[in-house]
This record gives structure tokens, sequence and C-alpha cells, in this order.
């Protein structure tokens, strides 16, 4: 797998409607993501793709 070389053409910002953030941010986990960023001051869990696509968690929307 080649590692990254620049930004990602496309970034995706995950909000939950149904789960609490850390839920679907474990569940992500299961399915191959890992965490790379998940700031305690900060609203947003980031993760990566297997294939090293960035994406974030941000809080459940109500």
């Amino acid at each position: 797998m080649e590692g990254k070389t620049g930004k990602n053409r496309l970034h995706l910002d995950i909000a939950p409607d149904t789960v609490h953030q850390r839920d679907e941010a474990a569940r992500l986990v299961t399915l191959g993501a890992r965490v790379v960023e998940d700031p305690e001051n900060d609203h947003w869990i980031v993760l990566k793709d297997p294939e090293d696509n960035e994406f974030c968690v941000l809080p459940r929307r109500s």
C-alpha cells in the first residue's frame, strides 16, 4: 500500500443520529478504520480507512 502523498480529494464527516459518537467510532474501527486523533478539547474524532483516507466522526446530531 502506498503512503499518503497529499491532501485527500474527498474528506467525509460522519454525524450519527442514533448512536453516540464514540460508539460509532468504535464500530468503524471494527470495520477496519483506525483512530488518528481524538483530542480532548475537539468535537470530532479523526480516523483513517484502510487505504489511509482521513475522515471525521462528529458528535451525534439530534
